[in-house]
């Protein structure tokens, strides 16, 4: 036995068959030591003591050029974003903004690039000088369903209700007016002296990269041998086009240490003295804060981290504690309520729609109207240029700006001469951006392919996974029509023989359909039922290569009857009988069964082994199990809640954050920042649709009031402004993570250190 341990024991448990002697626990009346009972001793407490110890003697040091440079003037405030990227110190005024993207020349042959469209697009013949709705003759403000494009008439269809809500009369021959004149318009050539604007398109170069504008002045970037990518897709990394999450992280770093260096005159060498302040999406990828955290403090070697959410970083820039923010982008929007300084996690809603889908969905009806500039690729850089800059110009969603109106645009090529284009438009310019407000016309399939999730080496961290991390309780909210109490049975059902039909051997086969609308009258008990007419030799099977498709709605996972082939091919008559299981959203459609009787119309007394057999009963198999997707829900939560539309989003994330108090509190100070929420009427066309949807749900519902950004501040760059604001706080000395405290703790560090993860 050991010596100096009292009344040890051997385990007779566990250790049974070891020499190991296991003592006693301590008695907590004995303990004496104070380690780690106070926050001095923590290892946090050590380096910063550590850090400070340091500091004052490089302070010591750098004491004889008594030079102090202004506050924030070390720390660098960066902001990533799908199509822009900001970066500065946090004493500047305003950001450096480049383009978030970079051109990388390759040794192999480089695919032609092509454009993933995100909107609807009409028939091929009827692309252009095709109205998108039809007009009625005997109403100015009517539209006629049946159109070509029935999405786009339902637009038009709001869009005439509030004119005629506002008494605003319509032109009922625009259209036609408008796609007249744009057909028959020619471009004026413009000298190149005379452009003030004229671009200096790169035509030769033997560089590894471009970054930024010289990425989208290339002329050719396919012929030169350089492939554009964007690394960066809405809250997280662009899946799309890499292979890889190493190459996208290798893009990042490389357009973050051009832009420092060549837009703020920072150096590499010069990293161990800056500290980063960086600014997260609200719904965030737990991968994606790792890999930039790691990123900025391992392989770039700043001195100190600290991460931020935009909704959180917008409320210290507009001066509020208490907001509902609405970050618009160019990819996604996001929604995010803001309680005294801490974003409410259930709040978050992440839209998968932005200002590229207006961009997108304007270039589609002018292309209806006889567009006067005929060559247009959106995957071209200047291309999508020009419809950035008409969207800028003329996108409004005031009803009041709606009018038959000339306007001009220039088209600056490579190679070629300046032009100069006269556009006429009418509607299309608003019903651009009500595409927020009406996203039926939006391809959210065609936003997801090809952006799976990335494999990563080490996908497990220290941090429990919680369900939070997935889906919030407003996108709950927001798709609980969609998930069903519980899920539809196979029904046995047995079917009296008649009185010509074989001798008893077992009940029928009933053969599962796919449910369809039940009947108005649904035969009771004791009435007639169909003689059937068809003779199946097997019983019903589920289509060919179904196990492979993913069901959307629990419906598509019942067995479909009628792929089966019989031998004797004849008609079924169908019986509809009412549906036992009950629920929300889908789960309440009928269901119906198909009584197959072996045997014909006529009697029959001789039979085979092989019928006698058939008539057994037999029970079908229950379906393969649906997938299951995060948050161990049947459908993907995130996804269906990315498709609501903007004003409906807005009132769930308030909904989630609390009673009607929280309601009314949030719907009174909606703070809506980011490039798309600098459209003209973008405040009244909020109010108004919020207003109508909280009016009648919530109680003592007051007026709905957007708060503007502060005078003189661009809503693009508020949320970077408050971050620089957080980094100048003394409050931010406890955030800060350092690059020792990463390698020990790794992703720990970042949760202790921050109210978000």
């Amino acid at each position: 036995m050991p010596r100096g341990i009292p009344n040890a024991k051997r385990d007779e448990s566990a250790m049974r068959f070891t020499s190991f002697h296991v003592p006693l626990a301590p008695n907590p009346k004995h303990v004496g030591s104070t380690y780690l009972k106070s926050e001095s001793q923590t290892l946090w407490s050590r380096n910063a003591a550590r850090a400070g110890k340091n500091k004052a003697v490089a302070d010591e040091v750098s004491a004889p050029s008594g030079v102090e440079g202004r506050r924030g003037s070390k720390v660098l405030v960066i902001h990533p974003g799908s199509r822009w990227l900001r970066v500065g110190r946090a004493s500047d005024v305003t950001p450096v903004t480049v383009p978030n993207v970079i051109a990388r020349k390759q040794k192999e042959a480089v695919p032609e690039p092509v454009f993933v469209p995100n909107i609807i697009r009409p028939r091929e013949d009827r692309k252009r000088g095709h109205p998108a709705f039809i007009p009625q003759p005997n109403d100015e403000y009517g539209i006629s369903l049946q159109s070509d494009d029935p999405r786009v008439a339902a637009i038009t269809i709001s869009l005439r209700d509030r004119m005629r809500f506002y008494k605003l009369r319509v032109a009922t021959n625009a259209a036609n007016i408008a796609s007249t004149f744009n057909e028959s318009f020619k471009p004026e050539i413009l000298p190149e002296e005379n452009d003030p604007f004229r671009v200096n398109w790169i035509s030769t170069s033997a560089k590894e990269y471009h970054v930024g504008e010289e990425a989208l002045h290339l002329s050719d970037p396919h012929s030169l041998g350089y492939v554009v990518r964007w690394p960066i897709y809405g809250r997280t990394f662009n899946a799309r086009g890499y292979p890889s999450r190493q190459l996208i992280l290798e893009d990042v770093e490389t357009i973050l240490r051009n832009v420092l260096q060549e837009q703020l005159d920072i150096d590499s060498r010069s990293y161990k003295d800056y500290s980063v302040v960086l600014v997260v999406p609200d719904f965030y990828d737990r991968f994606y804060v790792r890999d930039m955290a790691r990123m900025l403090l391992i392989n770039m070697g700043f001195k100190q981290l600290c991460a931020q959410q935009e909704s959180l970083a917008a409320t210290y820039g507009a001066g509020m504690s208490n907001a509902c923010v609405v970050d618009m982008g160019a990819c996604k929007t996001s929604i995010a309520c803001v309680d005294d300084g801490l974003v409410i996690g259930d709040s978050r809603m992440c839209l998968s729609m932005g200002g590229d889908d207006i961009t997108e969905f304007l270039y589609v009806m002018l292309e209806k109207m006889n567009f006067p500039y005929r060559d247009v690729n959106l995957a071209r850089s200047y291309d999508w240029h020009v419809f950035e800059d008409l969207k800028a110009r003329l996108c409004t969603l005031a009803e009041g700006d709606v009018g038959l109106n000339l306007y001009d645009f220039v088209v600056r090529r490579p190679g070629k001469p300046t032009e100069k284009y006269g556009l006429r438009a009418y509607d299309e310019i608003i019903l651009s951006p009500m595409c927020l407000f009406e996203p039926r016309v939006i391809e959210f399939d065609n936003k997801r392919a090809g952006k799976g999730p990335i494999p990563s080496i080490d996908v497990t961290e220290e941090i429990v996974e919680q369900t939070s991390d997935h889906v919030t309780q407003a996108m709950m909210i927001s798709t609980q029509h969609l998930l069903p109490t519980a899920l539809p049975k196979p029904i046995l059902v047995q079917q009296p023989e008649p009185q010509s039909s074989l001798p008893a051997s077992g009940p029928q086969t009933p053969g599962i359909i796919n449910p369809v609308q039940p009947s108005p009258s649904v035969p009771q008990e004791g009435e007639d039922t169909v003689t059937p007419t068809a003779v199946p030799s097997v019983p019903a099977a589920a289509p060919e290569g179904s196990e492979n498709q993913a069901p959307e709605t629990p419906e598509q996972t019942i067995v479909d009857a009628s792929t089966t082939e019989p031998h004797n091919a004849a008609s079924t008559e169908v019986k509809p009988v009412a549906p036992t299981v009950t629920g929300d959203g889908t789960a309440d459609a009928p269901m119906e069964i198909v009584d197959v009787d072996d045997g014909d119309t006529k009697a029959s007394t001789s039979v085979t082994p092989a019928a006698v057999q058939v008539q057994q009963p037999v029970l079908f198999q229950p379906p393969q199990p649906a997938p299951v997707y995060p948050g161990g829900f049947p459908i993907d939560v995130f996804f269906e809640a990315s498709k609501l539309p903007l004003d409906v989003a807005i009132f769930n994330s308030a909904r989630a954050s609390g009673g009607d108090e929280k309601i009314r509190k949030y719907l009174q100070a909606v703070l809506v920042i980011g490039g798309t929420a600098l459209t003209p009427g973008m405040a009244h066309a909020l109010e108004s649709r919020l207003q109508a949807i909280a009016t009648p749900l919530v109680p003592n519902m007051e007026k709905v009031q957007i708060i503007p950004p502060p005078k003189d501040v661009d809503p693009r760059v508020l949320a970077w402004k408050g971050a620089a604001v957080l980094g100048k706080m003394d409050g931010v000395a406890d955030l800060w993570i350092t690059p020792q405290d990463w390698d020990i703790f790794g992703m720990r560090a970042l949760r202790e250190r921050s109210f978000f993860l």
